[in-house]
């Protein structure tokens, strides 16, 4: 679901370059073939992700969520010549479709693919995270942000998608178990005095927050 004017996100599009384009048919095919395609960062989004990840220039990268692996190997467009992406995803299905992109894709020595729960999986890969991006179930965004922060390298960046949910949190009355998931992780990072941070209105919504 797009919250923002689909007009606008048409326009922004057109006049935005910064998502690698050899990624167009992999992301046109999760879109016409996935029941749940709306799970994918759409286009121009995925040019926001790989913009910051050349700013950053991460050494390692976590993403929570990789669904069919678009928003991975945008972050990857950044890592340094020794960098390596750990990218997490509870599905087996979408973990290994996004694999078999991973593989035939310029940075296939660079990814590395995880397929389970995040919750368990984080505590073991014992890195410090120059990026992390978190795209799951809306449900664990506390935990997971509570899991990576403290990995977080002095000088590193946390992105979180679905920020505004479909608009559902601008809602005098916030319903759904989502909704309800993501107005408590905003609270959450809002009452986090050791982190700025500050939301995007990019697509659903994306936070960036670093420590102080």
């Amino acid at each position: 679901m797009e919250f923002i004017n689909p007009i606008a996100n048409n326009y922004i599009a057109q006049y935005s370059n910064a998502t690698p384009a050899y990624l167009k048919g992999m992301y046109d095919v999760t879109i016409a073939t996935h029941p749940h395609a709306h799970l994918q960062s759409n286009w121009h989004q995925g040019g926001v992700l790989s913009f910051i990840s050349k700013l950053v220039r991460p050494t390692n990268i976590l993403e929570i969520g990789t669904f069919t692996g678009f928003s991975a190997l945008c972050l990857a467009e950044g890592l340094t010549e020794q960098g390596a992406l750990h990218t997490i995803e509870l599905r087996e299905e979408d973990g290994n479709r996004a694999k078999s992109y991973f593989d035939n894709s310029p940075h296939a020595n660079k990814i590395h693919m995880h397929i389970g729960d995040a919750k368990y999986i984080i505590p073991t890969l014992n890195k410090k995270w120059d990026l992390v991006f978190i795209d799951a179930d809306k449900t664990g965004y506390i935990e997971y942000y509570d899991l990576a922060l403290p990995m977080l390298n002095a000088n590193g960046l946390i992105i979180v998608d679905n920020v505004l949910f479909h608009g559902d949190v601008l809602e005098e009355t916030i319903t759904g178990k989502s909704a309800k998931a993501i107005q408590a992780f905003n609270e959450h990072v809002s009452n986090d005095v050791n982190t700025e941070h500050t939301i995007l209105t990019v697509r659903d919504g994306l936070t960036l927050i670093r420590k102080k």
